[in-house]
């Protein structure tokens, strides 16, 4: 039964990582957007930096290279048919 349960966790993990996401980011209210500073990119060991959200309540998120956060990522949007993307920036930019 244990094994069933954790295959199915693995079958949907779309589900699983939008119901995360969702809990965490559902309804917070943006305080500000700025690029990281370079001594929270030297804390992240990242080399390209980042845009970041920051949210009322404390929260943030910025976009990583991967899932092991191994470098600042670049991000994409849009609404409608517009769709833009905000790059991650290198030192002496």
């Amino acid at each position: 039964m244990t094994v069933r349960r954790k295959f199915k966790a693995i079958q949907n993990p779309r589900k699983k990582w939008s119901r995360f996401a969702d809990e965490k980011l559902f309804g917070k209210r943006v305080s500000r957007v700025r690029y990281l500073t370079d001594e929270e990119m030297e804390n992240s060991g990242f080399t390209s930096n980042p845009l970041a959200i920051f949210f009322l309540d404390g929260t943030y998120i910025f976009a990583m290279s991967d899932d092991e956060g191994n470098n600042g990522g670049a991000l994409a949007g849009g609404k409608g048919e517009e769709t833009f993307k905000i790059p991650v920036l290198f030192p002496g930019m």
